[in-house]
């Protein structure tokens, strides 16, 4: 894969040349900001133990990648990390064609998850406190596979909207599986090993079987 300059999106992960699948790892952000993110911030490390996870699970058999965006925000029509994973995307097939891929995002980068779940190639979607805008494509289909996780006492995004989201991508032939944390709010950090392991289970069972 290629390093992009610093004001670029830039992925970092194990990328084994025998891998089967891809797992790509996407953080949040806020609605507005052009603030220039790092691989410091907070967003961005807080999906580092999900990474970890995985690969201790999948071991050699899924590449796992980190996209870091360039911005903090979605920023309107402009929806910038859409656009940064849709980069990220053709650096994976670029070494990885014809793989299939996960997508596993948490709040901003839940919402770039679903918009991306109807590329041919993306088999699995785990939303993670997904932030969920009613104009948003629901793009569910036979043969996707969807993990939904969203803290029972999220202040910053609707578990009320994320539950109504699986039912409709169920509705379109999506295997969909929802669940509730309960005690937990937006940061997952108050049951870590859980949103840890369900979902390195999750996305390992899902590309590798």
């Amino acid at each position: 894969m290629t390093v992009p300059p610093a004001h670029l999106a830039d992925l970092r992960g194990s990328t084994p040349a025998g891998a089967e699948a891809v797992a790509l790892i996407l953080h949040g952000g806020g609605e507005h900001g052009h603030a220039p993110m790092s691989w410091l911030k907070g967003p961005v490390v807080r999906m580092r133990p999900f990474a970890s996870a995985i690969e201790r699970r999948a071991g050699d058999r899924i590449a796992v990648v980190r996209l870091r965006n360039r911005h903090f925000g979605w920023n309107g029509d402009e929806q910038t990390p859409l656009t940064d994973a849709r980069w990220a995307l053709d650096e994976i097939r670029g070494r990885y064609a014809g793989r299939p891929i996960a997508l596993i995002g948490h709040s901003m980068g839940g919402r770039v998850a679903t918009h991306l779940a109807g590329e041919a190639d993306v088999t699995t979607v785990v939303a993670l406190a997904p932030w969920v805008e009613d104009g948003d494509p629901r793009l569910g289909r036979p043969g996707l596979k969807v993990l939904l996780m969203h803290g029972a006492n999220d202040q910053t995004t609707d578990p009320r909207r994320t539950e109504a989201l699986g039912e409709v991508l169920r509705g379109q032939g999506a295997d969909v599986t929802w669940r509730p944390v309960e005690g937990e709010g937006h940061a997952m950090l108050r049951h870590p090993l859980t949103w840890h392991r369900e979902v390195a289970e999750f996305v390992t069972d899902s590309l590798l079987r």
